[in-house]
């Protein structure tokens, strides 16, 4: 990498910048690519079938194996409206780490807050990084349910043979969307099961201009719908070899509670 940046940090900024490219128009794809979204989307429902499910509660482990620290939050998505918030019982990688207290973080109608147990925070920093952090929790849990969003260009790139599996390869990159580099994908497709395993990806931003960074998933199926509820930043070094980062953890996933604005409060 050219840079100097923290996984946390890295990881972070790619959801920004990509969660913005899936809001573009123009969409592109080849037959194969369109087939095994396509494939992709009978098995886990799409957007159709995630909103559907109205919101959703889970704990959010970040563990940054780097700094031998976490974060841990409750998460509450509601979907119409991305209505975002989030409460860390443990922070000390992203938010706050020199802190101590209940930071609570939501976007509410677009707009930004945060709170320090119980009382609200004002300063720029603080608003600033709960609007970024609430982004990249929301865009992480719905990815794979937006893969085939409008301004995505697919490209069939053939086959790969990994742990035994012959995956499918699709590209994954954005027109559109304003910027000088765009970032990109390379998706891999289990045959059997029809989910995207791992990927990798680029932070053209970063001096990261090839899909080089690691994330391995593992899924399991939640009132019927597959989550990747593991997931591995593997990320190369100076020398181009990988190690783990970052383990990204969801659990207790409880969908359609009923939620309203009211119980995304500070």
């Amino acid at each position: 990498m050219k840079n100097k940046i923290s996984h946390s940090y890295l990881i972070l900024i790619v959801v920004f910048f990509l969660a913005s490219a899936f809001k573009n128009n123009n969409a592109s794809s080849d037959k194969k690519s369109l087939e095994l979204i396509q494939a992709l989307e009978k098995v886990n429902g799409g957007w159709h079938a995630l909103s559907k499910m109205k919101d959703v509660e889970f704990t959010y482990d970040y563990d940054d194996k780097s700094k031998k620290a976490k974060d841990i939050s409750k998460e509450r998505f509601i979907f119409n409206g991305e209505q975002i918030w989030g409460e860390y019982s443990e922070h000390k990688v992203n938010v706050m780490p020199e802190t101590e207290g209940i930071v609570r973080q939501r976007v509410i109608d677009g707009k930004p807050e945060a709170s320090l147990d119980g009382k609200p925070l004002t300063d720029q920093k603080s608003i600033g990084t709960s609007g970024f952090l609430r982004g990249a929790s929301y865009y992480w849990f719905t990815m794979m349910y937006k893969l085939n969003d409008s301004g995505t260009i697919h490209k069939y790139l053939g086959t790969e043979k990994v742990n035994n599996i012959m995956y499918d390869k699709v590209s994954l990159t954005f027109e559109n969307t304003g910027k000088a580099s765009d970032d990109s994908f390379i998706l891999y497709f289990n045959p059997k099961t029809h989910l995207v395993d791992r990927f990798y990806f680029s932070l053209p931003a970063f001096g990261v201009n090839d899909p080089v960074l690691l994330m391995e998933l593992d899924y399991e199926k939640i009132d019927g719908m597959y989550v990747s509820t593991t997931r591995r930043g593997v990320f190369p070094n100076a020398k181009g070899e990988y190690g783990l980062a970052i383990v990204f953890t969801y659990s207790n996933i409880k969908f359609n509670n009923g939620f309203t604005k009211e119980d995304l409060s500070l």
